[in-house]
C-alpha cells in the first residue's frame, strides 16, 4: 500500500511538531477525521498538559483536548518520528535583533527530521517563510541523508492560515494552499489535507505556496500602514480616521477596511513582509513599499506615548511619575496570544521616560518568559481602578465593552476606537 493510499484509507499515522496555535488545531481536525496522530514539541510542560487533558491557549477548549487524546499521543520523545507516514512542521520563524530571518527552529527541526527519515514519507512544512526555504534548505538537510527528494520521501510547503478565535472561520474552513516540489509531493500531499479542509487549494510549486502567505500578510501589512498614517494626518486636520473608514466601507466595491492602532502584534503581519524583503535584497530587489510600511508601522507606539503625554499635559502633570494602567496585553481582541504585542513596546517607552506602567489583561494574569522582552516575565495583571493618571486601551476585548469608563476619576486614551469617541484618541 503506497502513501496516498494509506491516507486516503485512514491508515497513514500523522506526526505534528509544534504544539502551539498552528499545531494544535491541526492535530483536532486530523483525530476528528480518523486519523492516529502524535503530536512532538520540545517543551515538556505543554506535552505534560496535553497528557493531563488540558488546554493551554483559550479558544481551544480542555474538552476539545480531552475528546482527542485516544487518537492524540503528544510527546517529547522524537524518535518516534520514524514511525511517521507524514511530518507536519508547525515550528516559529521570528526574526533576529537585526529584523532579519531566523530559521533557527525550522532548521533544527528539519535536522531532526533527518535522524529518523526513512522512505515513503511525507514531509510538509508549515511555517511562513520565504520563497525558495523548502526547496532550497530544507530540501538540502533532508536529502544529506542520501535520500532523495520527490523520489525516496515526498516534500511540500502548505501556508498555515490561522486567524485564532475567528467566529467566522477556522481550521477546517479555511482554504489550504499546497504546493509540492514535484507533482508526486504536490498529489499526496493534496490528499493529506483533503481529509482535514473543505477545500485545497494546489499550486505548482513550493515556491508560489511560500510566496502566497508572504503575499497575504504584507498587503494587511501595508494596508494597516496606510491608515496609521492617514490617522496622524486627518488627526492633524481634526477629522476621526474611524469615522471617514466607516463612511468608506459602505462603497459595494473597489475598497477593503483596515484599521489603525497602537502598532502590529500576532506572528505574522510584524515579521512575515521582512523575510520577502530579506530574500529579495539577494536578487538586488530592493522593496521599498514594503519597508515604508515596516517604518510607519513601527513608528506607531511612538505616536501613542507622545499622545499620553499631550493627555498628561491638559492635566497639567508629566509623563515622569505618572500612573498608567494599560488595558490589554494581547495583540488583538479576545485572545491570550501576546507574540509580538505592540503592549510590551508600549510599556517600555514608558517606563522609560519614568512612568510607571501597569497592565490588565483578563485573559493574561501573568507574562510568561518572551525572547525580546524577558523582563516583563512573570508581571500580572491588575484591577482596573481609578488609582492610576492615565489608562490606555491598547487591545479592545469585548470584556471592556460592559466597563463604565466615566465613573474612573482619570484620563482615558484609546488607540482602538473602543469608546467610540469618548476619550483622547490615540
Amino acid at each position: 500500500m503506497n502513501l496516498k493510499e494509506k491516507i486516503e484509507g485512514k491508515k497513514a499515522e500523522i506526526g505534528v511538531i509544534g504544539l502551539g496555535y498552528v499545531g494544535l488545531p491541526l492535530i483536532i481536525e486530523f483525530v476528528k477525521a480518523g486519523y492516529k496522530v502524535t503530536g512532538f514539541d520540545i517543551d515538556e510542560q505543554k506535552v505534560a498538559s496535553l497528557v493531563e487533558g488540558k488546554s493551554y491557549i483559550r479558544h481551544i477548549s480542555c474538552e476539545a483536548i480531552r475528546g482527542i487524546l485516544p487518537g492524540f499521543e503528544p510527546t517529547t520523545d522524537f524518535s518516534k518520528l520514524s514511525g511517521m507516514d507524514a511530518i507536519i512542521i508547525c515550528v516559529p520563524t521570528p526574526l533576529d535583533k537585526n529584523r532579519e530571518p531566523d530559521m533557527t527552529y525550522v532548521f533544527d527541526t528539519a535536522r531532526t527530521v533527518s535522524k529518523y527519515l526513512r522512505k515513503g514519507q511525507l514531509i510538509s512544512l508549515e511555517s511562513t517563510t520565504y520563497p525558495g526555504t523548502t526547496d532550497g534548505d530544507i530540501r538540502r538537510i533532508l536529502e544529506e541523508t542520501g535520500l532523495k527528494a520527490g523520489t525516496d520521501f515526498y516534500l511540500a510547503f502548505s501556508p498555515e492560515r490561522e486567524d485564532p478565535n475567528n467566529k467566522d472561520y477556522h481550521t477546517s474552513t479555511i482554504p489550504k494552499v499546497v504546493g509540492g516540489i514535484n507533482p508526486g509531493s504536490l498529489e499526496v500531499a493534496k490528499a493529506l489535507y483533503d481529509r482535514i479542509v473543505e477545500r485545497t487549494v494546489p499550486v505548482s510549486c513550493t515556491r508560489v505556496a511560500e510566496a502566497t502567505k508572504i503575499l497575504e500578510n504584507t498587503f494587511r501589512a501595508v494596508n494597516i500602514a496606510l491608515v496609521n498614517e492617514l490617522k496622524m494626518t486627518f488627526m492633524k486636520m481634526g477629522i476621526d480616521i474611524w469615522e471617514v473608514i466607516e463612511a468608506a466601507k459602505t462603497k459595494p466595491f473597489g475598497f477593503m477596511p483596515f484599521y489603525p492602532g497602537p502598532g502590529l502584534g500576532g506572528h505574522c503581519i510584524p515579521i512575515d513582509p521582512f523575510y520577502l524583503t530579506w530574500k529579495a535584497r539577494e536578487y538586488g530587489v530592493a522593496t521599498r513599499f514594503i519597508e515604508l510600511a515596516g517604518e510607519i508601522n513601527a513608528s506607531m507606539p511612538d505616536f501613542v506615548v507622545q499622545r499620553v503625554m499631550d493627555a498628561l499635559n491638559t492635566t497639567g502633570k508629566p509623563l515622569k511619575g505618572a500612573r498608567i494602567l494599560i488595558l490589554g496585553l494581547a495583540y488583538k481582541a479576545n485572545v491570550d496570544d501576546y507574540r509580538e504585542s505592540p503592549t510590551f513596546q508600549l510599556m517600555e517607552k514608558l517606563e522609560e521616560k519614568g512612568a510607571e506602567v501597569s497592565y490588565n489583561d483578563p485573559y493574561i494574569p501573568v507574562i510568561g518568559m518572551t525572547r525580546e522582552h524577558a523582563k516583563f516575565g512573570g508581571k500580572k495583571s491588575v484591577g482596573i481602578t481609578d488609582d492610576y493618571d492615565v489608562i490606555l486601551i491598547a487591545t479592545a476585548h469585548d470584556d471592556y465593552r460592559s466597563i463604565d469608563f466615566s465613573r474612573l476619576n482619570c484620563t482615558l486614551v484609546d488607540t482602538r476606537n473602543l469608546l467610540n469617541g469618548k476619550a483622547i484618541k490615540a
